[in-house]
């Protein structure tokens, strides 16, 4: 009887358990065991009484090995305004005074190749005078081409000096942020209304001055490439001012005679590729 009854009541515990099983297995996770979560985090003081619990996350920063000259030389506040200083004080810097850099050290190999190569003989003109010259914008792309647009540039020395015929200022050739030649270019003017023409070619006739200590174009100052380069690529020719129908140049018997006569003839140069002179003057 005994062992009847114990067998009806362990069947009894045994459906309670299953029907508590299914009950359990609709309820979410989280809601089974919230009680448990909220009294635990009510009553736990952290660091006090339950030492497996974590009071804040693992910090790493003293596991890394931070070089001394970082932390030294290398802080962010520092390397800023150490570039800020620079910045300012290549801005604030005077050119009409300053001499910062000339002859500090040479320039890359490089920009000297480019600098002092050979002229084509294609880019060298020559006036009617006889006088050979390389076009200002040439100089212009040598130094493009060897310090990059914006690596150079022409900064003022002086104020403007019109005089009755002429212009000229002083003007500094700055490479790469340094000094490297200063020199007062000259332009002739006929009328007021040409000054202002007359001050940009002042100023590219100073960039033509300051490149010869770059080497740049030495050739043309050299006497003997100014003979060989005439005698091979120029010609001169006589030639009449079709305006007045005279000729001017060279008396037919006697060089010192003036040459304003109106028996004398002009001699004038041009390239030989050139076409000829035509107006005013005409071969």
């Amino acid at each position: 009887m005994l062992s009847a009854m114990a067998s009806r009541l362990f069947a009894k515990s045994t459906s309670l358990l299953r029907n508590h099983a299914k009950i359990a297995g609709l309820v979410p996770l989280k809601y089974r065991y919230g009680p448990i979560q909220l009294r635990y985090a009510g009553t736990v003081v952290p660091g006090q009484g339950n030492s497996s619990i974590v009071d804040s996350l693992p910090d790493t920063a003293n596991e890394v090995e931070v070089s001394e000259e970082l932390t030294t030389a290398g802080a962010p506040s520092e390397l800023a305004n150490g570039i800020e200083n620079n910045y300012e004080a290549e801005t604030t810097r005077d050119w009409s005074t300053s001499y910062y850099g000339l002859s500090a050290q040479p320039f890359s190999k490089e920009a000297a190749e480019i600098l002092q190569s050979p002229l084509n003989p294609m880019d060298i003109e020559i006036k009617p005078d006889g006088l050979i010259y390389l076009p200002e914008i040439k100089y212009r792309r040598i130094l493009n081409k060897a310090f990059g647009p914006g690596g150079w540039g022409l900064a003022p020395r002086s104020e403007t000096n019109v005089g009755p015929k002429i212009v000229s200022r002083e003007y500094a050739l700055v490479c790469l942020g340094r000094l490297v030649a200063v020199s007062r270019g000259e332009q002739e003017y006929f009328d007021p209304a040409g000054i202002a023409t007359a001050t940009e070619a002042c100023k590219s006739n100073a960039l033509m001055r300051c490149c010869k200590d770059l080497g740049v174009a030495s050739e043309l100052w050299d006497p003997r490439f100014i003979r060989e380069f005439k005698t091979k690529y120029c010609v001169e020719v006589f030639a009449e001012n079709v305006t007045t129908k005279k000729k001017y140049g060279k008396h037919p018997h006697d060089d010192n005679i003036a040459t304003d006569l109106a028996f004398d003839r002009k001699k004038l140069w041009r390239r030989k590729d050139q076409p000829k002179f035509d107006y005013p003057w005409k071969e």
